[in-house]
């Protein structure tokens, strides 16, 4: 695995690069606009230049932007499913702009809809996104990212991401980003050897692993099939230490970037570089 951290791009997307360096990552995650605001003035020709320049001269290997919040293809309100679709459209030529490959997004809250019916509008407005794009769509990835089942969203199960990827046109635009936190909240219990092969079985099985494309790599706060999206450091909370031995010596996850979003330190000081730290160490 590259293993690396979200940072954040306060200042100007560069010095998500520089703070990624300066937390001993190897890959990086970031918002390429605030997270909770639907517009945002896109980014000007410096900026974009000075990005590409920054982390084409770091020792980074892996790049991923994560998604608006705001975001939801479901939603019960058409205007936040319109704003929703502009959204997607805009972040996607944000990560072309900033040569970022993959966009991670949050499936949706089906919000009183329900699950079937969600999955259905869900994968509708993701392929209207792409047929209503002009020519030289960016090449960009959108992946799907796992949740923890909280309130009505809408992807804490394999098979609603597998039903969604299922029901879009040019598959191979398009992934799955697998979140630990969320996977445990769920319900699958990755904390067991046996069991940790299992899940990996079954989400082969139900996805398959080359829809796989990259991963979180969070603690999780609360037991398994909580159903809360609560994230923890590495070695603490309910999933332990030899799940992330075991993932990130995962000869099958190899090459793939993996980030951790884990909350402050009990102190209030940043968490990234020592999980980031602590995870390269579990490496044999």
């Amino acid at each position: 695995m590259i293993i690396g951290a979200h940072e954040s791009a306060s200042g100007g997307p560069y010095r998500a690069v520089e703070r990624a360096v300066d937390d001993g990552c190897e890959s990086l995650q970031l918002f390429t606009k605030n997270n909770n605001r639907w517009e945002q003035r896109m980014w000007n020709d410096e900026e974009v230049e000075r990005f590409r320049e920054s982390y084409e001269e770091s020792p980074l290997e892996g790049l991923m932007a994560h998604s608006s919040y705001l975001i939801n293809p479901c939603s019960q309100s058409e205007e936040t499913i319109t704003k929703s679709r502009a959204a997607i459209a805009d972040e996607m030529t944000r990560c072309q702009k900033l040569g970022i490959p993959y966009l991670v997004v949050h499936p949706g809250n089906h919000t009183g809809r329900g699950v079937e019916e969600g999955i259905e509008l869900i994968a509708e407005n993701i392929q209207r996104v792409f047929d209503e794009a002009d020519e030289g769509w960016p090449d960009v990835t959108l992946l799907l990212e796992n949740t923890a089942g909280q309130g009505t969203s809408i992807g804490y199960r394999f098979e609603h991401l597998a039903e969604i990827v299922e029901r879009l046109d040019d598959r191979e635009r398009f992934g799955v980003c697998f979140d630990t936190c969320h996977a445990h909240a769920a319900g699958y219990d990755l904390t067991e050897r046996e069991s940790y092969e299992s899940v990996w079985e079954e989400f082969d099985r139900v996805v398959g692993l080359e829809w796989l494309e990259g991963f979180h790599l969070n603690g999780s706060q609360h037991k398994l099939d909580s159903r809360k999206d609560r994230h923890d450091q590495i070695d603490a909370g309910e999933i332990g230490l030899d799940t992330f031995r075991w993932l990130v010596n995962d000869a099958r996850f190899e090459e793939m970037p993996a980030v951790v979003e884990t909350p402050p330190l009990e102190d209030g000081e940043p968490s990234f570089e020592r999980n980031v730290g602590m995870l390269k160490e579990l490496r044999e």
